[in-house]
């Protein structure tokens, strides 16, 4: 992306005020058990909702994993508006919306947005993201509607949305919930739909059975990939991205950390009814050396690693700021 697109990464300013005014005389050691407890069932993929009991946990959540939900998906989403300038979403369906990261992300992205719906199975997790849409002022997530619905029982024949999102959900679904969860999703995105998950190679390889699912039904996949072909990746290598937040006071001290930021990995997908894919996509952080820029992309056809020399200064000039994960087109020629 160029540097005018770089997304804002922190929580919106509304929300995060919303979130700090819960926290006024809230117990400090029970937050950090929650986060604890948090933390454990994400890093055993158990269902975050059943992690949920109550604000309290709802309120430890917001602190510790909604930042990062919410970078990762402000980052695909910006790209998203950047690659595909024409799409132009008015409604909004985030799907496994915990408190809601993704509409903040999407009405960001998309302030004309004016029609969201949040679904969770959480109770916990709903009441406290009706009181935060109401006491952040972030429109339009203030008017969104907040149902609460189990993602594996979606209802595939509602009218289709201009944008559906899913973050870090699909992660906690078996292997066999997949494919029908694909087609349920891929049935209510009238334009686009977004799935974000853990920059892991299992979430990638599961990513990657979804994105052969969705264009089994038509699908066109806009990002990553600049193809619909098979990905030419092989393991141990993997498709994923990264994005740094920023860590509030509350956020380090209930993570025990002392770094002012964090770097989110994750992995994406979206795929469309229509739109022109990208030429090629940068795969690797850049290699910059003395003599010139090294990029990993790929393309459509196949996996490339080029060499831009500092001395051939227009393709140099051009494609120097690129970072892992911008797209790029068309592309640059290989070096002998």
């Amino acid at each position: 992306m160029e540097e005018r697109s770089r997304p804002a990464t922190a929580l919106p300013a509304g929300l995060a005020a919303a979130i700090a005014a819960r926290l006024e005389g809230r117990p400090r050691k029970a937050l950090a058990e929650s986060a604890r407890r948090l933390s454990e069932s994400y890093r055993a993929r158990r269902p975050t909702a059943d992690a949920i009991r109550d604000e309290t946990d709802a309120l430890a959540y917001a602190l510790t994993r909604m930042p990062a939900t919410y970078a990762a998906v402000v980052s695909v989403l910006t790209r998203l508006a950047v690659e595909q300038p024409a799409f132009a979403p008015k409604s909004l369906l985030d799907v496994g919306s915990g408190l809601g990261a993704a509409a903040y992300a999407a009405a960001g992205v998309w302030p004309e947005l004016d029609a969201l719906e949040m679904v969770d199975r959480s109770p916990a997790f709903l009441t406290l993201a009706a009181a935060l849409a109401a006491e952040s002022g972030v429109a339009p997530v203030a008017a969104a509607r907040i149902t609460r619905g189990d993602m594996t029982r979606l209802d595939a024949t509602a009218a289709p949305r201009d944008l559906v999102t899913v973050a870090y959900a699909l992660t906690e679904l078996a292997d066999a919930e997949l494919d029908p969860m694909a087609d349920r999703l891929w049935a209510l995105a009238g334009g686009a739909l977004v799935l974000v998950e853990p920059g892991t190679p299992r979430d990638h390889a599961r990513l990657m059975r979804l994105r052969a699912r969705l264009l089994a039904r038509g699908a066109v996949i806009l990002a990553p990939c600049p193809h619909g072909e098979a990905c030419p990746l092989t393991a141990p290598d993997w498709c994923h991205f990264s994005v740094r937040l920023p860590r509030s006071r509350e956020h380090k001290a209930l993570k025990g950390a002392d770094a002012p930021f964090e770097d989110e990995k994750f992995s994406y997908l979206v795929a469309a009814r229509a739109g022109p894919p990208q030429a090629g996509r940068v795969l690797a952080p850049p290699l910059h050396q003395k003599a010139g820029v090294t990029l990993k992309l790929c393309g459509s056809t196949g996996l490339r690693e080029i060499f831009l020399p500092k001395r051939d200064k227009a393709r140099y000039e051009r494609f120097r700021k690129k970072d892992w994960g911008d797209a790029i087109g068309p592309l640059p020629e290989e070096d002998g």
